[in-house]
């Protein structure tokens, strides 16, 4: 989620450039001596600049798609001051290679920003954490315990149980013949397998508390990506222009509150449960296993209640709308081209059989499934830019980059790099039949979830939802697009909207067809 804010940022900030330019006119020598002060760097080649602004004005409203188009005209590596601040733009797998491995240790934090980093308590959470003892624990904790294989395998009722559900809705949907918007629904799904992986806590739709967590997360998640004067322009660093700190303290609190109850609530049940070991739950979930390690003295590192709400806020941020625009993206591409389609549900059928519903465990024998997958994070990666800080001086292909520099790493441009990509815009699952190419980030032509020390831990996760569901509505329904999400060929919109994990510009609505039913509709 948070390698993804900076983007978004950049989509919201042309209301403001005529304004910028009224404002601080004043200091309109203000870029033309910060360069001078840069003459003794030899620096990437950069596109002409702007008074005060630097290159905001050449950010469109989906800023990896405008950077690209800048790195085809000048070079995989640029340089662009985004205000005051200095950003290099990398579009190579062989430039991304050289930030992210052989310089990995100049790039391993994320840039701080004023309110995520408010609304994460000071960079208190995992995601946003500098590098250091701390973030090393984090990463290992998650590694081992919270997103590990041992608790993945035991949550495996949890994420089939609602995968069921999911089917179910979409059962009574296709024998009424109505259309589904199937994102919504999607997104429905994996933030029920998160709240109970977390809370063991399903929210129900008339559920009030559910409705808060929802609104709650989703105003934190939209003021987060908003374009913050303060970030870019020096001069405007203890002013609240925007007026976002009352929004930001609001929202803060209203989670503040609502984490702090649920908290009570698991250190009461914790407590009842030591007096009488029958009683209670003995499901596993990861705020139990956070209270372990805050209750437990002899930890290495003393995790806070912010550290904990922090993760928690991470979680639903990062382990929802990614996993289901994935599916939702796939599904799309699938519908507009049916002799994929075909050939995958020819595989399921021929694994799995037409008596019962495809399973996690089917996977591993699903290649070209696998493929599919593999092909949509290529075309639609849910992270498109990999943002880093460099916090010391470093060289890229003989260029000179200073402490504090900020690095994008335009993983949607390299994954259409037509050097290392035949046909590099079109949909072909086929490029991976048999390819060594994996989602680690190993090979930097392709990385779905990062690459090196500061790589999405949660991929084994997004995978695991992915890869099944995606498989279940392949083996159930037959699609026809709906109202709106059509383009003028009648084939599903491939448009891509603003957004921090790269949603779809329209909804994908559908009205689903039952081709095979798992279980009885009732």
């Amino acid at each position: 989620m948070s390698t993804l804010f900076h983007s978004t940022n950049m989509a919201n900030c042309h209301e403001y450039l005529v304004l910028l330019l009224i404002w601080f006119v004043s200091f309109i020598l203000f870029r033309t001596i910060f360069t001078k002060t840069q003459t003794h760097h030899r620096l990437p080649p950069s596109p002409r600049a702007l008074p005060i602004i630097g290159h905001l004005h050449l950010l469109g409203r989906i800023p990896h798609q405008a950077l690209h188009k800048l790195s085809t005209r000048h070079g995989p590596l640029i340089q662009l001051f985004f205000g005051s601040i200095p950003c290099v733009v990398v579009s190579s797998p062989e430039m991304a290679r050289e930030c992210l491995k052989t310089n990995e240790i100049s790039f391993l934090n994320r840039p701080k920003r004023t309110n995520v980093d408010y609304l994460t308590y000071g960079s208190a959470d995992f995601v946003m954490a500098p590098y250091g003892p701390y973030w090393k624990f984090m990463k290992k904790l998650c590694m081992s315990e919270l997103l590990g294989g041992r608790v993945l395998d035991q949550n495996l009722p949890i994420r089939q149980e609602e995968r069921e559900r999911f089917l179910h809705f979409m059962l009574k949907k296709a024998g009424k013949g109505e259309q589904v918007d199937v994102g919504g629904e999607l997104l429905r799904l994996t933030n029920n397998i998160i709240s109970l992986m977390v809370f063991n806590r399903r929210f129900s739709d008339d559920d009030e508390e559910a409705h808060e967590v929802r609104e709650v997360l989703e105003e934190m998640c939209e003021l987060a990506g908003r374009f913050n004067f303060s970030d870019m322009f020096w001069f405007c660093k203890n002013l609240d222009l925007q007026g976002y700190a009352k929004r930001l303290k609001d929202v803060r609190d209203r989670y503040d509150k609502m984490m702090g109850k649920i908290i009570e609530e698991h250190e009461e049940a914790r407590r009842n449960k030591k007096n009488d070991p029958w009683k209670g739950d003995n499901a596993v979930n990861l705020l139990d296993i956070l209270l372990d390690i805050y209750e437990d003295q002899s930890s290495e590192i003393k995790l806070t209640r912010e550290n904990i709400k922090g993760f928690i806020m991470n979680m639903f941020g990062a382990g929802t709308d990614t996993s289901s625009v994935t599916i939702e993206w796939a599904l799309s591409e699938l519908i507009n081209r049916p002799d994929v389609m075909a050939k995958a549900r020819e595989e399921i059928d021929s694994v799995v059989g037409t008596n019962r519903l495809v399973s996690e465990s089917d996977v591993v024998n699903l290649p070209y499934l696998q493929a599919i997958v593999k092909e949509t994070l290529r075309l639609h990666p849910t992270g498109p830019m990999i943002v880093r800080e460099s916090t010391q001086h470093c060289t890229i292909d003989g260029y000179d980059i200073p402490a504090k520099t900020r690095i994008l790493v335009n993983v949607w441009a390299i994954n259409r790099d037509p050097k290392h990509w035949k046909d590099p815009l079109e949909f072909m699952p086929e490029r991976f039949w048999k390819s060594t190419l994996d989602v680690r980030g190993q090979s930097f032509q392709f990385m779905p979830f990062g690459s090196g020390r500061r790589s999405c831990p949660g991929a084994s996760l997004a995978l695991h939802v992915v890869h099944t569901t995606l498989a279940s509505v392949i083996q159930c329904f037959g699609w026809k697009v709906g109202d709106g999400a059509a383009g003028i060929d009648g084939r599903v919109d491939m448009e891509e909207g603003p957004g921090i994990s790269l949603p779809r510009a329209k909804p994908l609505v559908c009205v689903p067809s039952v081709r095979f039913s798992p279980f009885p509709l009732s």
